[in-house]
């Protein structure tokens, strides 16, 4: 086929459905599906411009009625961003929906589906379920990087993680890295998170299970930065637009602060930001969650009826390593005591905390006699270099045979009858395969 021909060729194809191919191109990123309950489901859209969108869903392999979700015309002040919630729908089911925008059905390249919750208390066991989690997914760009070599690298681990058909994803902060041009203006700020949320291989992920996240430093402010940064509001703003939470704080609670059931676990996602003290203020018995997020996190605890309580932050909850920011370090070992202390004086059985942060993967436990043991997963980075202190630092809590000083992801299954409930936890490099599993048996 000679130029002429081909030019002939695709302007017939444009000009056969002008509008089709315009509208797509008002597809920035996403959908990403947010939180997911038994009578509402979110799901996320960000155009690249203004313009008016919708979801139209129904039972999966159904021909029944097709529902539709609330429209919104996305503007720029809110980043051309879409919540969008299905609220008809029914516990246990699953539902495929298609991407409305100005009125023309989107084509999308993956698998379009969500689910919600199912009802299952006092009628049988739990359901079994998966979850991913990870931390610290750094997308280049040459014009705002660092000189030298790429940061990041293995963006197709997002492809592994959307093949593995989990039910949730909950990201454990560093989600999007802020840059120098970046955290002081709504401009920069938006554009990373834009330019982050459009990666290519991030789609299908996004698309087909419910993504919930935490915060750290690289989306809340500059690096290792604490409550005193001075542009937290924006950036917490930015976070509210690219994320899905079912809230965005807690009663009068301020932060990336929210929880939600899934099966039998409860979550508690924590910012370790907003309250943060400084790490070089010299001081002991400093705050990291401050104090009304503390007590909340206590009271939650405390009543759960949850098998599993798992309590999601950034920086590393029981690593003894005492480097990075993890509890152990800057003054911070009082408070990650009275959390231990607060855990086995009522005896709370089953507690699990999911990190990030650090750049490479391990699990803590701590066991003491007549004591609930109290376990520390964390999974780092996604796609950010990683970090090769994993196998020299003394963290005496830590399983040997669970690090990992590669890109990863962790996947983790609930499994079991009531009673005898257990997760297999499961540890993946960029190119899928699997490196550990390990089995954690409910108390």
């Amino acid at each position: 086929m000679n130029k002429r021909i081909f030019f002939l060729f695709i302007t017939g194809i444009i000009l056969l459905n002008p509008i089709s191919a315009q509208q797509s191109l008002l597809l920035q990123s996403g959908p990403m599906i947010g939180y997911a309950d038994m009578l509402e489901v979110m799901v996320w859209v960000q155009t690249s411009k203004e313009a008016e969108v919708y979801i139209a869903y129904s039972e999966s392999g159904s021909r029944g009625k097709k529902f539709r979700t609330n429209k919104v015309n996305t503007k720029k002040e809110d980043a051309f961003t879409a919540k969008l919630v299905a609220d008809s729908v029914v516990p246990g089911t699953k539902y495929s929906y298609d991407v409305f925008i100005n009125n023309e059905l989107i084509q999308l390249p993956c698998k379009t589906e969500f689910q919600t919750q199912q009802i299952w208390k006092w009628r049988g066991n739990p359901p079994e379920f998966r979850m991913l989690t990870g931390s610290c997914a750094y997308i280049n760009q040459a014009e705002h990087d660092r000189p030298g070599n790429q940061y990041g690298g293995n963006y197709e681990i997002f492809e592994g993680m959307a093949s593995q058909n989990a039910d949730l994803t909950l990201w454990l902060g560093d989600n999007v890295y802020l840059r120098e041009p970046d955290w002081n203006t709504k401009t920069g700020i938006y554009a990373r998170y834009t330019h982050t949320r459009s990666t290519k291989e991030m789609q299908a992920l996004l698309a087909s299970t419910a993504n919930y996240a935490i915060w750290d430093d690289h989306d809340f402010g500059p690096n290792d930065s604490d409550r005193g940064f001075y542009n937290k509001k924006m950036t917490l703003d930015a976070f509210k637009l690219f994320f899905a939470n079912p809230t965005f704080g807690m009663n009068d609670l301020e932060g990336a602060i929210t929880s939600f059931q899934w099966g039998d676990a409860d979550f508690f996602l924590l910012d370790n930001r907003w309250y943060r003290q400084p790490d070089k203020t010299k001081e002991d018995n400093k705050t990291m969650l401050g104090e009304k997020q503390l007590q909340w996190l206590f009271d939650n605890l405390v009543s759960s009826q949850a098998t599993f309580k798992i309590v999601a932050m950034g920086g590393q909850f029981l690593s003894t390593a005492g480097l990075f920011e993890s509890y152990f370090s800057h003054g911070f070992a009082t408070e990650r005591q009275a959390i231990i202390d607060f855990i086995y004086l009522h005896n709370i059985k089953n507690v699990i905390f999911l990190t990030g942060d650090v750049h490479f993967t391990e699990i803590s436990v701590l066991k003491a006699d007549g004591k609930p043991t109290i376990w520390d997963l964390t999974f780092s980075p996604f796609t950010s270099g990683p970090n090769s202190f994993g196998t020299a630092w003394n963290n005496t809590l830590c399983i040997p045979e669970t690090v990992v000083t590669e890109r990863n992801y962790g996947m983790i299954d609930f499994k079991g009858p009531s009673k005898e409930r257990k997760l297999e936890v499961r540890c993946f490099n960029a190119a899928n395969e699997q490196k550990w599993e390990y089995i954690i048996n409910q108390e």
